[in-house]
């Protein structure tokens, strides 16, 4: 009998190119599904809600308000989920990662904080950030003061380029990230791929190691002095706004699936 794999987060096409490449039977969900874990084994909703199958590798691409929950359950299943359920878990709330990863990257820089309806003043421009999705929601640039219903991290507005550097197991690229006004991104029409930073690139592993992540993209800002502002860590990337990536991506599935766990 062929082994179940999962795939969840992706959309249906998405899915299939991926289904179309492997010999074993692929369970996929859009959204987040019904899990049990019994005795070690991983069981996971039909798409009919009507019976679960058993699973023995899944695949996550998704960020979801309510899925928190659901990749602490693969933890405790200790089996092979891509990206690693225990690394999922401490990048998921968007604060808390960026305190871990501050302890790793060389260009953390310190950061303020400011608990919900607590007044921060300054006398330059800074950037409030709050909440837990990580596609450039939840920022208000200010001067003077801010204050606001949630807690949020407190950082300098840095004038400069915004890029992200991306691994995919040992494949890695750098993107210029664009956008009509001071929130850029990758999903911007002018945004491109552009010569990788060694020293990002080298900063971006340290982060990747240290997390125990397979896939990462850390966003940063180079400054117009040169200098290198680590912004944000992204545990599910976006990787089908370029072909190059979504390839990548693709064949690094495949090949993780039919590696013996």
């Amino acid at each position: 009998m062929k082994d179940n794999i999962c795939i969840v987060g992706l959309d249906e096409r998405e899915s299939n190119a991926i289904r179309e490449r492997l010999d074993q039977h692929v369970i996929a969900h859009v959204t987040v599904p019904g899990i049990l874990v019994k005795d070690g084994q991983l069981f996971v909703e039909t798409s009919s809600k009507a019976r679960t199958l058993p699973v023995s590798k899944l695949i996550y691409h998704g960020i979801y308000d309510d899925d928190l929950d659901f990749i602490t359950g693969l933890a405790f299943w200790r089996g092979p989920s891509l990206p690693n359920a225990r690394a999922m878990m401490d990048c998921r709330l968007k604060l808390p990662c960026l305190v871990r990863a501050l302890e790793y990257s060389q260009f953390g820089g310190r950061r303020g904080f400011a608990s919900p309806h607590m007044r921060y003043e300054t006398q330059t421009e800074h950037v409030a950030k709050w909440g837990n999705w990580h596609c450039g929601e939840n920022k208000e640039r200010f001067l003077e003061s801010w204050s606001g219903d949630d807690a949020a991290i407190i950082e300098p507005f840095y004038e400069g380029q915004a890029v992200r550097v991306v691994i995919i197991g040992d494949a890695y690229w750098q993107i210029r990230l664009e956008g009509q006004n001071w929130l850029k991104s990758i999903h911007d029409a002018s945004a491109d791929f552009i010569d990788i930073d060694s020293e990002l690139l080298e900063d971006t592993r340290r982060v990747k190691k240290a997390f125990g992540l397979e896939i990462i993209a850390n966003d940063y800002i180079v400054g117009a002095d040169g200098s290198n502002h680590l912004l944000e860590v992204n545990h599910i990337p976006n990787v089908t706004r370029f072909p190059e990536l979504w390839d990548a991506y693709c064949d690094f599935v495949v090949e993780w699936v039919n590696t013996p766990a």
